[in-house]
C-alpha cells in the first residue's frame, strides 16, 4: 500500500495537469506514463550495464551515443529548454527506437502535447521525487496503479483495469510455465503478461533469489530465457494508448521487443486459428460492436463483446490449452440463445473446471458490475464444476477500495487444487446445471446447500443419561411434596 506521502505527490501531479489545461484524463495519463517511462528507462538501462559488467559481458544500451536523451541529462534544464528538448528530441528518439532495432515502442501516431514549460518542469520534479526505481516491485506497481486509478472513466466498449491482486491470484491458480505460448487478447496495460512473466521467473529462482525476494529466474537456461523474452508472451488491444502502456510496462521488465500489437481481437482481420497453450484475460464487457466489424469466423450470433471474447478464447487455445478469464455474471445467468450457446460451448466442448464469483465492487470506482472468473481446459466435456462465492477480496467494496482484514483469496489459494467443499464453495455436476436450465447463478447452488451437522453419539448418550438422572431427581421431589400434602384439609368459602 502506498504511503500518504506518495499519494499526495501523485495527487499534486494530476492537479498540475488539470490546472495547466490538460483536463482530459486519458491524455493526462498518457503523458504521465511517457515521463515515468523516460525516468525508469534510464534506471533500467543503468542496472543492465552494471549487471553486464559483473558478468563480464557486453551490453548495448539504447542510450549508447545518445547520452543527451537520458533523464538525468535534461531533468534540470530551464523550462523552455527542457520543453523544446523533450518535445523535439527525447520523444522522437523513443518514437524511432524500433527503427534502430533497440526497442519496440509503438508511438508512431502519438505526439508530445505538453505545451507549458512550467507544467513539464513541475511534472519532472514530482516524478523525480517519487524515486520510483528505489522502491520495491510491489510499491512500483502500487504507484502505477494509483496513477491509473485516477482515470475514473472506463475505456471504450466497457474495458476496466483489473486489480493487481486479482491478476496475481488468477496467475498463481493457473500456474503457467516456461515453454508455453501465452496470450492476453485484450491486454490493456499488460498486467496479466507482466505478472505471468514474474511468476515464471520466480518458479525458476535460485534459493538466494527467493531469500532476497527477487524475481530473477536464475535457474533458467539461456535458451529458456530467450524463449520467455521473445516467443512466449503475446498481447493485443484495440486502443492505441493501451498498447503503448503495455509495451512500456514490458520494456521496463526486460522485454526489448514485446509482442504487443494494436489489433481488434474480435474484428474482421484477426485470425482465429489454434495457437496458444494459455490465455489469461479480462476482456471488455458490457459493450457491443457493429455487426459489420465482427469477424465472420464467429459461430455465435451476437454483438456483445463479452460473449464474442469467450468464443475467441476457445478458438485460440490449442487442445488441452487452459484459460483463466473474467466475465460479467450475465454470461453465466442470462437466458438468450447467444448466452446459452456460449455456456454449452464451455460445458460440452471444454472442461469448465472452476468458477470463482467475485463480489460486486471489485471493479469500483469504474463499475459496480458483478463478475466471475472462469477456469477451463479446451477439449473433452464438463462433468463437475467447483464453485467459490467470494464475499471479500481484502479491500472495501466501495469507491475508495481501502484495505480491510476480510479476505477470501488466501482461502481460495489454499483449497483450489483440492476443490474442497466449505460454506463458500461446492462442487456441482453437469446434471445440476441442466436441472437449473443452464443457469450458473451461484446462489442457486451454494445458498441452497446446507452442511450436514456432525453427530456425536457419545455426547447424545451422555445427554440422555443426564436427562434421566434429572428426571428421577425431579420425580422424587414431587412425590415427597405430594406425600406431605396428604391429610391436609383446605377450607372453602
Amino acid at each position: 500500500m502506498l504511503s500518504s506521502d506518495l499519494k499526495q505527490k501523485i495527487d499534486s501531479l494530476w492537479q498540475k495537469f488539470f490546472s495547466n489545461g490538460m483536463a482530459d484524463h486519458m491524455n493526462a495519463l498518457k503523458h504521465i506514463s511517457y515521463l515515468i517511462f523516460m525516468k525508469k528507462l534510464e534506471d533500467y538501462e543503468n542496472d543492465r550495464i552494471i549487471a553486464a559488467k559483473h558478468a563480464k559481458k557486453k551490453y548495448q544500451s539504447v542510450f549508447d551515443g545518445h547520452d543527451e536523451m537520458r533523464w538525468s541529462e535534461w531533468k534540470n534544464y530551464p523550462g523552455e529548454k527542457m520543453l523544446s528538448h523533450v518535445r523535439n528530441n527525447v520523444f522522437p528518439f523513443l518514437k524511432n527506437s524500433e527503427l534502430k532495432g533497440k526497442l519496440k515502442l509503438d508511438l508512431a501516431d502519438s505526439n508530445f502535447e505538453i505545451s507549458s514549460p512550467i507544467l513539464l518542469q513541475d511534472a519532472v520534479d514530482v516524478i523525480d521525487k517519487l524515486q520510483i526505481s528505489e522502491q520495491n516491485l510491489d510499491t512500483q506497481g502500487d504507484i502505477y496503479e494509483y496513477v491509473s486509478s485516477k482515470l475514473t472513466q472506463s475505456g471504450l466498449n466497457g474495458a476496466f483495469r483489473t486489480p493487481r491482486h486479482i491478476i496475481r491470484m488468477m496467475v498463481e491458480l493457473l500456474d503457467p510455465d516456461i515453454n508455453q505460448k501465452i496470450c492476453d487478447p485484450a491486454c490493456g496495460t499488460g498486467g496479466f503478461l507482466v505478472n505471468t512473466y514474474l511468476h515464471i521467473l520466480k518458479k525458476y529462482n535460485s534459493k538466494e533469489s527467493n531469500d532476497s525476494d527477487r524475481a530473477l529466474g536464475d535457474n533458467l537456461t539461456d535458451k529458456q530465457r530467450e524463449f520467455l523474452l521473445n516467443e512466449q508472451l503475446f498481447g493485443f488491444d484495440f486502443e492505441r494508448p493501451m498498447t503503448q502502456f503495455s509495451q512500456m510496462n514490458m520494456i521496463l521488465h526486460g522485454f526489448k521487443h514485446p509482442n504487443i500489437e494494436y489489433e481488434n481481437s474480435v474484428g474482421k482481420q484477426f485470425e482465429h486459428h489454434e495457437e496458444y497453450d494459455v490465455i489469461l484475460a479480462n476482456p471488455p464487457f458490457a459493450g457491443t460492436l457493429n455487426k459489420s466489424e465482427i469477424n465472420e469466423d464467429f459461430s455465435i450470433s451476437t454483438t456483445k463483446t463479452e460473449l464474442l471474447f469467450v468464443e475467441l478464447f476457445y478458438d485460440k487455445l490449442l487442445i488441452g490449452g487452459k484459460a483463466a478469464v473474467i466475465v460479467p455474471s450475465s454470461v453465466l445467468t442470462s437466458v438468450s440463445n447467444a448466452h446459452l450457446s456460449i455456456k454449452k460451448l464451455l460445458l460440452e466442448k471444454c472442461q469448465l473446471e472452476s468458477i470463482i464469483y467475485l463480489p460486486t465492487g471489485v471493479f469500483k470506482p469504474y463499475s459496480g458490475v458483478s463478475t466471475a472468473i472462469l477456469f477451463f481446459t479446451k477439449g473433452g466435456t464438463t462433468d463437475k464444476i467447483w464453485l467459490y462465492d467470494v464475499s471479500a477480496d481484502g479491500f472495501s467494496l466501495d469507491d475508495k477500495r481501502d484495505p480491510v482484514s476480510e479476505n477470501d483469496i488466501p482461502d481460495i489459494l489454499n483449497i483450489f487444487s483440492k476443490k474442497k467443499q466449505t460454506e463458500k464453495s461446492i462442487t456441482i455436476t453437469i446434471d445440476d446445471v441442466k436441472e437449473n436450465d443452464y443457469n450458473l447463478n451461484v446462489k442457486r447452488y451454494i445458498d441452497s446447500y446446507v452442511t450436514e451437522p456432525s453427530i456425536n453419539i457419545k455426547k447424545i448418550i451422555q445427554n440422555i443419561s443426564d436427562f434421566k438422572k434429572e428426571y428421577e431427581k425431579t420425580e422424587k421431589v414431587l412425590k415427597k411434596e405430594l406425600s406431605d400434602l396428604e391429610g391436609i384439609k383446605f377450607e372453602t368459602k
